[in-house]
């Protein structure tokens, strides 16, 4: 199920984030701050409790989050994650799906993004999507150093997830 996100969401999303970033993953204090910014729109996808094989009274477990921030005519995808033991199961689709949903029914026109040059399932999900590539930040993703590739998609023109199932 996806749902916008929720405070009590904060320390699951950390926690994927360090498994899935490393060095290079926000922390409690840089979620916090994201999700409390201005023209933010996040979304986590939560396991339902029984499919999850959790009792009812036990948190959800977050599958994935992503989220956007919109100026006013681009929309800026700031963050996509699914945790390593649904990827590939088209939980990224979905939540992307939704971002440009959400996005689109705010008046966004277009989403950017930047993304790994060497992530290369985010960057087939992205594609499937109708995302291009316009451009290339050297050293854009610290500490590391790693180049990213911009793309963006004009929202209108964006495919949709069933062309893939490739998840970041």
């Amino acid at each position: 199920m996806i749902r916008a996100v929720q405070e009590s969401d904060i320390r699951q999303i950390v926690s994927i984030e360090a498994r899935l970033f490393g060095k290079g993953a926000w922390t409690y204090a840089m979620v916090r701050q994201e999700l409390n910014a201005p023209a933010r729109t996040y979304l986590v996808d939560v396991a339902d409790s029984l499919a999850a094989g959790l009792p009812g009274g036990e948190e959800r477990r977050i599958r994935g989050y992503g989220g956007f921030w919109y100026d006013g005519d681009d929309a800026e995808l700031m963050t996509i994650g699914v945790d390593a033991p649904y990827q590939r199961q088209g939980i990224g689709s979905a939540i992307l799906e939704a971002l440009l949903t959400q996005a689109a029914t705010q008046g966004a026109r277009r989403m950017l993004l930047e993304v790994r040059v060497d992530n290369d399932a985010a960057i087939s999900m992205y594609e499937a999507f109708g995302f291009v590539r316009i451009g290339l930040r050297r050293r854009y993703y610290q500490p590391e150093g790693v180049d990213a590739y911009t793309m963006a998609v004009d929202i209108g023109q964006s495919r949709g997830s069933g062309e893939s199932k490739g998840d970041e």
